[in-house]
């Protein structure tokens, strides 16, 4: 079997052009970025803007396992189902960042032959909108330290300053530095860190912004620092939201390329799920929607995190809502949910299946807790039994959601028809969406209802350090925003060794940071990391490129 990378370097690509007339954008509203890459320019949003949307579905899975679940191979594959049954459809996904690329998990293009190409740019630097954030971010927090250096008009508290810097690579040895040392030439000394690009606020608002202005106006909002009196220091009290904006003039552009079997695919923005809000572009999510009859897109990790901040907080933003959810899972990951080492995985274990089954039962309570239909999707492994198979189908459908066999990974678009039937009597029924929350409701209510409904938590608990964040947060008049939950993506629970479907635990909040520029408030829980660290062996190690450009390695 080739590899990724080999699969998709002996795809035959179409031109971009091509692909853009699948929906109708002509030539003029494309900028290419060579043959098989382009932005949308956004004179055309004002040509389609009055069109009726087309049908959203929203990809999702159980809590991912060493053992894989395959969400982005299982968007792309619908998607190319739908296509080959004639549809006029779009997969819409984020942008791969290059920490999990050269870290642990690889990139985000799908796998097998569900892929989204040019593979190799999309993984690596693509049109370099991630370069625009980290420099953006960065230039903000250089002119906040120039700033405390040309004598600090604001009176700026430097052991309160909470912009950091951001890099998009995975590097714990920066999780915590001291900056200005050397000198008074060389800034006033104070501690700082830094946090993965895709962390950044900048990304969240990239993500959630409606046009420029409108970022414009949210970068403005960013709490960078507090004074010496505890007021809130914003952005735009610095005199640069218009050079920040200046950086976002491309990267604000939806991106455009395509799968493998030359379905349209939009890719833009790449939060993380787990200490972001993990969906792509507003922007990307709204263009497919007014250009294709339906639209595939995805949330990172499982329903638990990605799902719940799309429909909380993207959905909310946006004035959209999911048709239908698939939520992705695999015979092998519930076993593995269900205590089965993951060696052993080949065998037969009902038991542990049957234990296991219960992550994924939790997730279809949580989607149709919004109102919405659920669709299981199993994605295939050769290890598969038919009585395995059959139990999970059984207890998917006593919960209310239907079934199917994915087999994308090895067949494409083929091997997603049965899905994509599934899917489509799915989109067909009526939905009654709405939030888990109210922006009205106090913090505490709204973390708890979160807590509680979602993840099985007997309820919440605040460290003395949250409760001050909290109190000052009420103080400044900022809760009343969505919250965005930073928790480990393996358990339904804040700790990353409850397997399965913990019960019996409550939720610790260990700290509270606001997003006033992407309208959001962030609880990080447990030991969640805004900077990874790289494993023992990374990824990087593998990868190799010769004379001739071909690389190897990429995943």
């Amino acid at each position: 079997m080739k590899t990724d990378v080999e699969i998709a370097q002996s795809a035959q690509m179409q031109d971009i052009r091509l692909i853009a007339e699948k929906l109708a954008i002509s030539e003029d509203e494309l900028e290419l970025y060579g043959k098989y890459k382009a932005k949308i320019s956004l004179d055309a949003w004002q040509r389609v803007k009055n069109r009726e949307n087309g049908k959203l579905v929203l990809v999702t899975a159980i809590n991912p396992t060493p053992a894989g679940e395959g969400k982005t191979t299982t968007s792309v594959g619908l998607a190319d189902a739908f296509h080959k049954q004639g549809k006029k459809v779009a997969v819409a996904l984020r942008e791969p960042s290059l920490g999990p690329c050269f870290g642990l998990k690889g990139g985000a293009a799908g796998g097998g032959y569900a892929q989204v190409v040019p593979m190799e740019d999309i993984n690596l630097h693509f049109t370099g909108d991630f370069h625009a954030i980290t420099t953006a971010h960065n230039l903000l927090a250089a002119v906040i330290d120039n700033h405390i250096q040309q004598g600090n008009a604001l009176d700026i508290d430097v052991r309160r300053v909470v912009w950091k810097r951001v890099l998009d690579l995975n590097d714990r040895a920066l999780r915590h530095v001291v900056i200005g040392m050397g000198g008074k030439a060389h800034g006033v000394p104070r501690e700082t860190g830094f946090d993965i690009t895709v962390a950044s606020e900048m990304m969240a608002i990239l993500c959630l912004a409606s046009d420029l202005e409108d970022m414009k106006k949210r970068l403005g909002e960013i709490v960078v620092a507090y004074t010496r009196d505890g007021r809130a220091v914003r952005a735009k009290e610095l005199n640069v939201t218009g050079a920040l904006t200046l950086l976002f003039k491309d990267a604000i552009k939806p991106n455009l390329v395509q799968t493998l079997e030359g379905t349209p695919a939009f890719i833009h923005g790449g939060p993380f799920a787990n200490i972001a809000h993990g969906c792509n572009s507003v922007m990307a999510t709204k263009f497919a929607l007014k250009f294709a009859d339906v639209v595939v897109t995805e949330a990172g990790f499982g329903a638990d995190l990605g799902a719940e901040k799309f429909l909380d907080i993207k959905c909310r933003f946006a004035g959209i809502h999911p048709d239908a959810v698939v939520i992705v899972a695999t015979v092998r990951a519930l076993k593995m949910h269900g205590g089965m080492d993951k060696k052993d995985l080949g065998q037969v274990n009902m038991e542990a299946l049957e234990r296991g089954m219960q992550n994924l039962e939790k997730h279809i309570e949580n989607i149709q807790k919004f109102g919405l239909p659920a669709v299981v999707a199993i994605n295939a492994f050769p290890t598969d039994t038919k009585e395995e198979l059959d139990f999970v189908e059984a207890a998917c459908n006593k919960r209310g959601a239907e079934v199917a066999l994915s087999e994308v990974w090895a067949k494409g678009g083929e091997g997603g028809l049965k899905l994509a039937e599934k899917v489509e009597a799915a989109m067909a029924k009526p939905n009654d969406f709405h939030f888990m929350y109210e922006v009205e409701q106090s913090v505490e209510e709204k973390i708890t209802a979160i807590a509680r409904e979602i993840y099985g938590a007997d309820g919440i608990t605040f460290t003395d350090a949250a409760k001050k964040q909290l109190a000052e947060i009420k103080e400044l008049g900022f809760d009343k925003m969505p919250v965005c939950m930073a928790k480990t993506q393996y358990s339904l629970s804040d700790d990353a060794t409850k397997i399965g479907r913990p019960t019996g635990f409550t939720v610790t909040v260990r700290e509270l940071r606001i997003s006033a520029g992407a309208g959001f408030i962030v609880a990080l829980t447990g030991n969640i990391l805004t900077m990874p660290g790289l494993p023992k062996k990374p990824a990087a190690e593998n990868m190799d490129i010769d004379n001739d450009g071909k690389i190897t390695g990429l995943f």
